[in-house]
């Protein structure tokens, strides 16, 4: 059963409103830099909202060809002019329509390395993350500038529906604080860059359709949330024989939990 981006995005916490269509630019020039070497070096990096180009200019010094996916379509002219004679293709679409096998030459192999970066839009975040976990080609690596509270909910050991799509399909692991004064304009909120680097998912689609199920009511007893499933007395025997808290709720169980707790379910 494959999980469609409704069902996904519906479980996790959206950050902002679709209303927000700007960005927020990091400015500091040593933070930027870091986020390229965090990026790697090598052919290709696609980068996801250059906007000004204050991060490609990082990334062109480490990558062979960046490209450059912008949505505002006065950005996407302009950017090319700022870096007249680079390896830069700017492609002027929203991301989460973009064809990522398009990045791939009729010449070279499906397994061909690429790298994403972006200081990715607050509105849309949760969205460009499934993106960038389900694209064929995967990438080898993405490191993205995202709201802090995502970062820390990604990386927290208490699971939500985000955190455990994230951890379903890539290793995850903390990148530097960015404070709001770094940005132009200044956001309400600091960010963070988390670096992502996805693997084949660790459990299977009908697992995660049981994730999504246990988390309709987060707050409440994962038994309750479960109770369709089975009955109180079966519920209650399987979670003692898997050794879960008929007390827990949804986001005490991890990967491994849901796992085991689908086969029985």
């Amino acid at each position: 059963m494959v999980v469609g981006r409704e069902q996904l995005i519906s479980g996790m916490h959206m950050v902002g409103t679709n209303k927000m269509l700007g960005q927020h630019w990091l400015k500091n020039r040593e933070i930027l830099d870091e986020i390229a070497r965090l990026a790697g070096e090598g052919e290709l990096c696609v980068e996801i909202g250059p906007g000004l180009g204050t991060l490609t200019s990082s990334l062109l010094r480490r990558f062979e060809k960046v490209i450059a996916i912008e949505y505002d379509r006065r950005l996407a002219e302009n950017l090319p002019k700022s870096f007249p004679g680079k390896n830069l293709k700017v492609v002027n679409k929203d991301i989460l329509k973009f064809d990522f096998s398009s990045i791939i030459p009729s010449d070279m192999t499906k397994t061909q390395k690429y790298v994403i970066a972006g200081n990715i839009p607050y509105y849309i975040t949760s969205p460009i993350i499934e993106k960038v976990l389900t694209v064929e080609p995967l990438p080898e690596r993405a490191v993205l500038l995202v709201q802090k509270e995502v970062a820390e909910r990604i990386l927290s050991k208490k699971e939500t529906m985000l955190s455990l799509f994230v951890k379903n399909r890539a290793e995850v692991t903390a990148g530097p604080v960015v404070s709001k004064v770094e940005f132009t304009p200044p956001p309400k909120v600091d960010s963070q860059v988390i670096i992502l680097k996805p693997h084949t998912p660790e459990v299977s689609d009908k697992v995660f359709w049981l994730i999504q199920q246990g988390f309709k009511a987060p707050r409440k007893k994962l038994v309750h949330n479960l109770a369709g499933f089975k009955s109180k007395d079966e519920l209650d025997e399987i979670f003692g024989e898997l050794r879960i808290s008929v007390d827990a709720r949804p986001g005490d169980l991890k990967l491994a939990d849901w796992a085991k707790l689908s086969e029985k379910v």
